[in-house]
């Protein structure tokens, strides 16, 4: 194949002198709409200073829109795309709702009916469509049984699945260990549950143990101390915390000490400095009040040192030890 080189750098030269004119077209026709631009600003400008312009004084307004209603236009492109078909390949239906048979029954006469439909009530645009949709029905059923077009799927009906029983059986798969996973996770949920409501109840045992010898303690110090006399908590039948805990708080509501208390505390009394008490002063000196003859002279005696053994004042001589063995084994 032989290729003339002067054909084509003229053909190049062509090209560039096109795209050149194109250019300087296009360059024109900035400088024009410029021109017409600048022309309508100065005029603006020069309305405004003659005052003819003033701020709010100019609104745009848009220019309404011309509707047209070709009504035979529109019917000669129906007429030509609409072709003489049999209903069978149509398959349309065009017809009114059916009627409210509870509204019959009931003696109203029902919106749909009369065409006054509300199209804001949601319930009685969907009641609209759900009647049209039964009317259709009926309609259609009887027109497909007489061009004998079934309607319902026969007994021996076969339907390949869309995806094989590999691909379903590995889903099935994933579910299971997906299942699985979950039941894992909850029977883990649950254990944690039960531990920790398992340490719960152990720190509550100890710790209502602890209270219990806390005041099985303090009850025995209590008796110790001669605060109570009873020996309740002791009892393994009765539960030893309250009850203590009981006793405890009736010995401290119990108004002062009991008899063995006060005994101790005229014989030994409550502590502290006791050198000196039974020192006599000047008043106990002069108190003569506790002074009883009798008892001081030993009435009844011939004399201190000597006289008739036997009863000292109104207190008899303890009998020997032969004396109180015989009184034994009589």
């Amino acid at each position: 194949m032989i290729i003339d080189r002067s054909s084509m750098e003229s053909a190049e030269e062509d090209e560039e002198v096109l795209s050149q004119s194109e250019e300087e077209e296009d360059e024109e026709e900035d400088e024009d709409e410029e021109e017409n631009i600048e022309l309508t600003d100065h005029q603006l400008q020069e309305a405004f200073a003659k005052g003819l312009l003033k701020p709010g004084m100019n609104v745009l307004v848009d220019k309404p829109k011309k509707m047209t209603n070709n009504a035979e236009g529109l019917k000669r492109c129906l007429a030509d795309f609409r072709k003489e078909l049999p209903w069978v390949e149509r398959l349309d239906l065009t017809n009114p709702p059916a009627e409210d048979i509870i509204s019959k029954l009931e003696g109203k006469v029902s919106t749909a009916a009369n065409g006054q439909v509300n199209a804001d009530d949601d319930f009685q645009r969907e009641m609209f469509f759900y009647r049209q949709a039964q009317a259709t029905v009926m309609e259609a059923l009887p027109l497909l049984k007489q061009h004998k077009i079934y309607t319902k799927r026969p007994e021996d009906y076969f339907a390949e699945m869309a995806k094989s029983d590999q691909h379903m059986q590995k889903i099935r798969k994933k579910l299971i260990s997906k299942t699985l996973i979950i039941e894992k996770s909850e029977k883990a949920k649950k254990l944690r549950e039960q531990r920790k409501f398992g340490k719960k109840v152990q720190v509550e045992v100890i710790q209502k143990r602890q209270k219990e010898k806390k005041a099985m303690m303090s009850a025995v110090k209590r008796y110790q101390k001669g605060m109570t006399d009873k020996l309740d908590f002791l009892e393994g039948d009765q539960k030893p915390g309250k009850d203590a805990a009981q006793g405890a708080k009736k010995a401290t509501n119990k108004k002062g000490p009991n008899s063995k208390r006060k005994f101790k505390d005229q014989k030994f009394g409550f502590g502290g400095k006791k050198s000196g008490k039974k020192w006599n002063t000047k008043e106990s000196y002069n108190d003569v009040s506790s002074f009883r003859a009798k008892v001081a002279n030993a009435k009844g005696s011939k004399g201190a040192k000597g006289g008739k053994k036997g009863k000292v004042g109104n207190v008899k001589k303890r009998p020997g030890k032969a004396a109180r063995k015989k009184a034994k084994t009589r």
